[in-house]
């Protein structure tokens, strides 16, 4: 699934920003050295986000949050490898002048902001998985014995007496 959502993020991208030349898009400026990169980056951390929406159906609760920052991410790239010019949002808001005086030295911040996100996004859906519980085996619950082979009773702290501070690693 990874790689799927990178490829579609690459071609999603790159067509409509033209950075893989089709007849249906045109831009008039170059594309910078460095917007293969970030969208080549954007669209592996992209792929690694989406993959732990996908890897999760007992673990950790999608975080609207964290959906928002890898979309976002994903958002932002879009306009930090585009032509400058060639973007009609952009266009319509600054002018071309405006475009190319303000939009166009800014690219290089958006560019970073957007991996920042999705790596971001990945770090926050990485460590939410890594919280979540472990269920117990069916034959452990059977047998009485909650994971590992450790007695039930083994596990409650109010089945043990502790005599002195050494019997309990210094956690009372």
């Amino acid at each position: 699934m990874a790689v799927g959502t990178a490829a579609f993020t690459v071609v999603f991208i790159a067509i409509p920003t033209d950075l893989i030349d089709t007849p249906f898009f045109a831009r008039e400026v170059p594309p910078t050295v460095w917007s293969w990169p970030v969208l080549l980056v954007s669209a592996v951390l992209a792929g690694l986000v989406t993959a732990t929406y996908i890897a999760h159906p007992d673990g950790a609760e999608p975080s609207r949050a964290v959906g928002r920052l890898g979309l976002t991410g994903w958002v932002v790239t879009f306009f930090a490898v585009g032509c400058p010019v060639c973007n009609k949002l952009v266009l319509l808001a600054l002018g071309t002048t405006g475009a190319m005086q303000f939009f166009e030295p800014v690219q290089p911040y958006l560019a970073a902001a957007s991996i920042v996100l999705l790596g971001w996004a990945l770090y926050a859906r990485l460590t939410r998985e890594s919280t979540c519980r472990i269920p117990a085996r069916a034959s452990d619950t059977a047998t009485g014995n909650v994971g590992a082979g450790i007695p039930a009773n083994a596990l409650s702290a109010s089945s043990r007496t502790f005599d002195s501070p050494e019997d309990t690693d210094g956690v009372r």
